[in-house]
Parts: C-alpha cells; structure tokens; sequence
C-alpha cells in the first residue's frame, strides 16, 4: 500500500503491510500480531483485546459464569422490604428470582423497578418480573454474546445437562473476557475497598490487594519480597494462572479464585482455613 510522499504510514496502513502475507492459522495470526506489537504498531491494551476477541470461540459459558452457589437471588414471596434492603446491599441491577430453589428461577427482578415501589405507587413482584432466558452451559460466548446483542437481554440464566440451575452470566461477564474487567458504578464505590465482608462471613478480595494491606486487615505474615499482590500469591501456589473456582490454602487462609479470565486473575473469594473460635481453642 503506497502513501503520499512525505506523509508517514498510518497504523492502519503499516499493520495491513504487515499482515499483506495471509496467516495460515491461528497460531501464525497471533505470531504477527505479537510482532506488530514489538514493532510498536499495536500498543499493549489493543493486542489483548486481540488476543480475547480471537479466544471468545474457545470459551463455553461454564468458563465464565458466577456458580449456582454464588448466585445473589430473591425469593418470590418475599416481603418487599426485605427485597429492597437486600438490592441496596448487593448492588446489583439484576437479580434471578426463585420459588422454592434456585432450581425454580420464575424470572428476572429489575433493581430500577423498586423506584414505583419506593414513591408508593401500585406494586406486585410477579407482575414486574421479566421472563428468563436459559442457556447451556456448554454454549460458546461469540455465540452468547451474539444473542445478547440480538435479544438485548443482559442476563441468562445457565442450566446443565440435567435441566438444573448451574449458575447465570452476564453480558459483563462476556465483555470482560474482551477488554478485561469492567467496574460498575456500585464497584467504583468500593475502588478504595478491595476487601468487602459478605453476608455468609467470608471476604471478597480484589487480586490486586497487596500483600502488605492484605496482612493488615487479616493479621497474617505472607511475604511480598517475590510478589506485591494477593492475586500473585495465589498464582505462584497453584503454578499456572488460575481458573475459576481453583482453590488453595495458604497458612490459615483459603482462597478461592471468583472470576479470571486467560489472562489475570480478578476476585477471589478468601475465609480462614480454620474458623477463629476453633483456633482458639486447639
């Protein structure tokens, strides 16, 4: 591709001149794109999200989604007041409702709904709920994500084989498998807060704590002469880069890894190896 004389090549220009030779295959396309990168035509931000379009095909939803264990539901008979103080606490904008169990997701609560709520006005849960979409959790996100987009749906409820509830995903959760973690407005409160107590007792911790705040808040010794953060810590015991749901004991606490992509390590779950009461009295 020629360019005007005295006019310099533009990024475009210089990476079609680079890529002029078509791939064979994946493995060769990553190659130039990586050697565009190291020839500065590709800054570091643009070559991951690259690299996370291309690996969008290789990932099921079970990869990404938040495990039925996990999951932050409301009940259909619920009291009002107890929904609504349980959506301010949590912070979320959607949330699965459920009858009996979280097998009997009868659709999706809105948290904007509760304004009608909230000013008096008529309200009934059932009337408001919007229906749920279910998915396997074998389906492909370059598919899932297609769907969102066509269906404008935000949420899916995830089912295995079996018909059961294995857990739900995101179009968030997607997304950050492209351009990494993405902070809501509720986690922007908290960006001064990488520590957050749960309501069954156990922390979420943002991988990038250090270790030293980290030995702060939880009275523990790990060292940060290797590695500065929590997350660093928890690769280097497991050896490889963590998946979701991985789980490793380090002295008296144990980590349990809460989202992660191919790249980083984003949340983990942490709660003490042994219960403090019970260490007291061995």
């Amino acid at each position: 591709m020629d360019s005007l004389p005295g006019k310099p090549l533009s990024l475009l220009e210089r990476l079609s001149a680079l890529l002029s030779r078509e791939p064979e295959d994946r493995d060769e396309l990553m190659a130039l794109l990586h050697s565009a990168f190291e020839r500065n035509l590709l800054d570091a931000d643009a070559l991951s999200i690259i690299e996370g379009t291309l690996q969008m095909s290789d990932l099921q939803v079970s990869d990404v989604m938040v495990p039925r264990s996990q999951m932050e539901v409301i009940g259909v008979d619920d009291p009002m007041d107890k929904i609504a103080s349980f959506v301010i606490e949590t912070g979320h904008s959607r949330f699965p409702t459920v009858g009996e169990s979280k097998d009997d997701v009868v659709g999706i609560f809105l948290a904007k709904d509760l304004l009608r709520y909230f000013v008096g006005q008529e309200f009934e849960l059932r009337e408001a709920l919007r229906p749920a979409v279910f998915v396997p959790e074998t389906k492909r996100l370059n598919v899932l994500l297609r769907d969102f987009r066509v269906s404008r749906n935000h949420m899916a409820i995830v089912v295995d084989e079996y018909g059961g509830v294995a857990g739900l995903v995101t179009i968030e959760d997607v997304l950050e498998q492209i351009v990494g973690e993405i902070e809501d407005e509720h986690d922007s409160d908290l960006a001064g807060d990488n520590i957050r107590l749960m309501q069954d007792g156990r922390y979420r911790v943002k991988a990038t704590t250090e270790i030293a705040d980290f030995n702060t808040a939880f009275a523990t010794n790990f060292s940060d002469a290797d590695v500065d953060t929590i997350g660093g810590l928890v690769i280097r015991a497991l050896g490889r880069l963590p998946q979701r749901g991985d789980t490793v004991s380090l002295g008296d606490m144990k980590f349990q890894v809460l989202r992660a992509d191919s790249r980083r390590v984003y949340t983990l779950l942490v709660e003490h190896a042994v219960p403090v009461a019970d260490a007291r009295q061995a």
